[in-house]
């Protein structure tokens, strides 16, 4: 083989295996950081040049954490993800990327992300850690456990939220940290309803399904669904834009609503980040609350 032929076949490998590493990454899951930016809203800084700035570079902070961390799960689990229908497909799994490099790209984006954090706020990078350290744990042991697994990953939401607050330096509502738990709560049992219902064998795939019924999901799914709303109504209740915020009740009830229809009749609960963007009206619903909640707040 010629040099120019062995360095096309170099420079071809090389784009394969950064793209499989973009891949395992997952940036279509990079959505659910825009929770750090509801402080930046609702403490009515967007537009304050400085704080959009620092919460883009906390957003940017967590994803990075983010995508380390499902780094890390995948190698951990790539033999299970294996006899999965759908997570055989991703690169670790597949082939694609090799395990050592996604190691060596987690530590990378571990090390580097916990340095912007400090450089941030040290307070924002101690939230970060608390994050890092919940999602390993959740890795590690507490995904298997029956109900524990689906408060993991609302708590993991929250700090979110409370990274976003503390990264910009204000004070967030309590309401807002529980309206973030409850319809993390909601989607995460909307997922493990998904899961219930499509695999053929589930408890194969994941330990603790077998403790999980559709019809007990199903109730835990409407349980959150309407705390969610009426946590949210009693917020905007309390929120200094008055009346103006009650607009923005009815488009997050039909949002909530949405969301169940396609859970029970287009089977949408696995992945949130993914129904949002292939639903055409759940995607006006979100853009049309962000839009009147900015026009009620300032």
């Amino acid at each position: 083989m010629s040099d120019s032929s062995r360095g096309a076949v170099d420079a071809s490998s090389v784009t394969d295996s950064a793209w499989a590493l973009l891949r395992a990454m997952r940036p279509l899951q990079w959505t659910k950081n825009a929770v750090l930016l509801a402080a930046l809203v609702f403490a009515d800084r967007l537009f304050d040049p400085g704080d959009v700035a620092t919460a883009i570079a906390a957003v940017l902070v967590f994803c990075a954490l983010s995508s380390a961390i499902y780094l890390l799960n995948d190698v951990r689990d790539v033999e299970q993800d294996r006899m999965h229908p759908v997570k055989r497909l991703r690169p670790i799994a597949a082939g694609q990327l090799a395990p050592r490099s996604a190691m060596i790209a987690a530590s990378g984006l571990l090390v580097g992300a916990v340095a912007g954090a400090f450089w941030i706020r040290p307070a924002f990078a101690g939230v970060a850690v608390a994050y890092v350290c919940l999602m390993i744990a959740y890795s590690m042991g507490l995904k298997s456990l029956v109900l524990v697994d689906v408060i993991a990953i609302a708590v993991g939401f929250v700090l979110r939220a409370v990274a976003g607050a503390v990264a910009i330096d204000v004070q967030i509502s309590s309401w807002l940290l529980a309206c973030t738990l409850l319809l993390a709560l909601f989607l995460a049992f909307g997922k493990r309803r998904h899961e219930l219902e499509s695999l053929p064998d589930a408890a194969s795939h994941r330990r603790n399904l077998e403790s999980y019924t559709i019809p007990l999901l199903d109730q835990l799914c409407l349980l959150t669904a309407g705390a969610t709303v009426a946590c949210y109504t009693l917020y905007v209740i309390e929120a200094r834009a008055g009346t103006a915020m009650i607009l923005t009740v009815p488009v997050v009830a039909y949002a909530i609503f949405r969301y169940l229809f396609l859970m029970h009749r287009r089977g949408s609960g696995g992945r949130p980040e993914k129904a949002l963007f292939e639903d055409l009206p759940l995607l006006v619903a979100v853009a049309a609350w962000g839009a009147l909640s900015i026009v009620a707040l300032y």
